[in-house]
């Protein structure tokens, strides 16, 4: 009796979401860098935690000696000012690296404060492009078509995606290896991602073969209500090892390093939501490093 005790896995031994947590190896240090693994933040839903995401990962991972590549793909560029950049202020972006083609990737790339990570920023001229794009033959391809050649020089692309499901967000999905998607614990949030799942999944059959889900990112979660714990636990229940065994919890300082123009790993490297960052980094890693997976590992 004793015996079948012991091989259940103890409380304290449980993450949120209820599955025994893995033990994360530190990252070995790369011995060569490329070619980067192209991955899509999305949700058509905003205020999940998105450009957050993209952030702290890309830096969590840099921290892991990953050669990182942050694309703001959104018009409102909130990645942009988050790592203290001002839209308005901004001569070239990726929107000119799209439309036009005597721009260069070295005309719009900025050197972020975090050692191997760099950013190309967007503003508002971005959503001019989604219109433009419309008439152009193979138009789903045209951020592939960017984004290729610089491939060999980082380990890792993360692409910040708008809220919507057009096609800026297509042209992100045709390009990427994988996706991962933030949602929030709140309920309004689960029923948007079957919607997402089936976008996905037509990229994936017509358009972006390869194209796989790394995982589903629980962002402002509270161990204190009732609710969010529900959300998390209805999330692995329909989604399984799907979601990542690490949870985003809410704090004030995530928009505390938005104001800084900095991530939370070098605004406030010991606090917990820089430390979640590093474990997702430590677990994307080791989904990476899968058979069949690979980049970025």
């Amino acid at each position: 009796m004793a015996a079948s005790r012991t091989a259940q896995p103890q409380a304290k031994d449980l993450g949120p979401t209820g599955r025994p947590l893995p033990g994360l190896p530190e990252p070995e240090p790369l011995l060569e860098h490329g070619p980067a693994r192209i991955v899509a933040i999305c949700n058509q839903k905003g205020g999940v935690g998105k450009t957050t995401t993209t952030i702290n990962l890309g830096a969590a991972l840099a921290e892991y000696g990953r050669r990182v590549l942050l694309v703001d793909f959104d018009p409102q560029g909130a990645l942009s000012v988050g790592l203290g950049l001002q839209p308005h202020d901004i001569d070239a972006t990726v929107y000119n690296l799209l439309m036009e083609r005597d721009v260069t990737p070295q005309d719009v790339l900025h050197k972020t404060s975090i050692n191997g990570m760099d950013l190309l920023p967007s503003n508002i001229d971005l959503s001019g492009a989604e219109v433009q794009l419309v008439h152009e033959v193979g138009r789903e391809y045209v951020l592939g078509g960017v984004l290729q050649p610089m491939a060999p020089d980082y380990d890792v692309i993360m692409i910040d995606c708008q809220p919507s499901l057009g096609l800026l967000t297509i042209n992100a999905l045709a390009c990427a290896d994988g996706v991962i998607i933030p949602l929030e614990c709140e309920y309004f949030a689960m029923r948007g991602v079957a919607l997402l799942m089936e976008t996905i999944d037509k990229v994936s059959r017509r358009l972006n073969p390869k194209l796989a889900i790394d995982g589903l990112l629980a962002t402002m979660y509270d161990s204190r209500t009732l609710h969010t714990r529900e959300v998390l636990a209805s999330l692995v229940r329909g989604f399984g090892d799907k979601v990542f065994h690490t949870v985003i919890s809410r704090t004030v300082r995530f928009p505390d390093a938005t104001v800084a123009g900095e991530p939370i790993t070098s605004f406030d490297s010991g606090s917990a939501g820089a430390g979640s960052y590093r474990e997702l980094a430590k677990e994307v890693l080791q989904r990476w490093r899968q058979p069949g997976v690979g980049h970025g590992g």
